[in-house]
């Protein structure tokens, strides 16, 4: 496969040499789209940790608590934006699973399925520790 095989957004030139290079992770997008990468964060992580507490408070307590507390730890993680593109693979794949076990609430848990899902796709964004730890670098070629 040749570079120019690629298609544009995902190469960059670098330099007035011709050198180009293939982005291999998330942009990291900041103003509006990064605003909306948080909130859509946010609000998935939010109604992870919601649904938890809902179902240990409940009485009796619901047969999917240990589901439902693994996904308020995954929801605290997307919501922090720490190892997102991870996050939302499990998010995405544990409320597929909730779906299928409980007759309730399965509109919920397809739209955070859902969510998960292009936040794994996406990226964090720029306002999120994985872009504090991973963000952009500038790498600067050697010059002869």
């Amino acid at each position: 496969m040749t570079l120019s095989s690629i298609s544009i957004p995902l190469r960059k030139s670098y330099a007035e040499d011709g050198i180009c290079v293939q982005r291999l992770f998330s942009n990291f997008a900041d103003g509006w789209a990064g605003a909306g990468l948080l909130m859509q964060r946010v609000f998935a992580g939010g109604a992870l940790v919601y649904s938890a507490v809902a179902c240990a408070t409940a009485t009796p307590i619901c047969a999917t608590l240990v589901a439902e507390s693994i996904g308020a730890a995954v929801g605290f993680l997307l919501i922090v934006g720490l190892w997102t593109p991870i996050a939302g693979l499990v998010i995405a794949t544990l409320e597929v699973c909730l779906a299928f076990r409980s007759p309730r609430g399965t509109g919920v848990s397809i739209l955070v399925a859902l969510l998960g899902a292009t936040l794994a796709m996406i990226g964090p964004g720029s306002w999120s520790v994985d872009a504090l730890v991973f963000g952009r670098k500038q790498i600067e070629p050697p010059r002869p």
